[in-house]
């Protein structure tokens, strides 16, 4: 198989081009995991560390901050939400200086976080605006972190029709009425 058919060696889908998902090397606890592009294995209190860095970097998250993105993600990280798809972390730092100028009080939450090798997976609710007409949106965030507990790939899983859309005064009650439609 060539290395841009969509698929891996043993003829699994691949999540970025070039890149198999899933290697891993087997072992005790404490061993070495290959994380989920195949690159260097990254040792698991590494991973808990670095993945503590960034719960931390984002439930704190200020513009002043932006700065330390370098410290979080490799330079060519791609990054993906509903609305962006980016590599590297100039790109992903102007998608944060952009929501820092398009809505007011940001805020992230992580409910929930799970760890599977080189990967991680974290729920979150995302907070913006002022009382009463504060919006709260819920995703998940898929990572990928390489050998130095940095994020090689961070895509976002969240719903805009449904988080976002439905609730803007013009637009929703078209979406709800599109919604009630569709409903089975």
């Amino acid at each position: 198989m060539s290395s841009d058919d969509g698929a891996g060696r043993d003829g699994a889908p691949r999540d970025m081009p070039g890149r198999h998902i899933g290697d891993r090397q087997s072992g005790g606890r404490g061993a070495l995991v290959r994380n989920a592009v195949g690159d260097d294995p990254v040792a698991p209190d590494r991973l808990d560390l670095a993945l503590d860095r960034l719960v931390d970097f984002y439930q704190t998250l200020q513009p002043a901050a932006l700065c330390r993105l370098g410290e979080l993600y490799a330079p060519g990280a791609f990054f993906k939400d509903p609305f962006n798809e980016v590599t590297g972390v100039p790109a992903i730092e102007r998608i944060f200086r952009h929501m820092f100028a398009q809505v007011a009080d940001p805020r992230f939450v992580v409910t929930t976080r799970l760890r599977d090798g080189g990967q991680a997976m974290l729920a979150w609710t995302f907070a913006f605006g002022h009382e009463p007409r504060r919006i709260t949106v819920r995703g998940v965030s898929h990572l990928v972190f390489d050998a130095q507990g940095r994020v090689v790939r961070h895509r976002d899983y969240w719903d805009p029709a449904e988080e976002l859309y439905a609730r803007l005064p013009l637009i929703g009650p078209l979406m709800r009425w599109l919604r009630r439609r569709l409903a089975a």
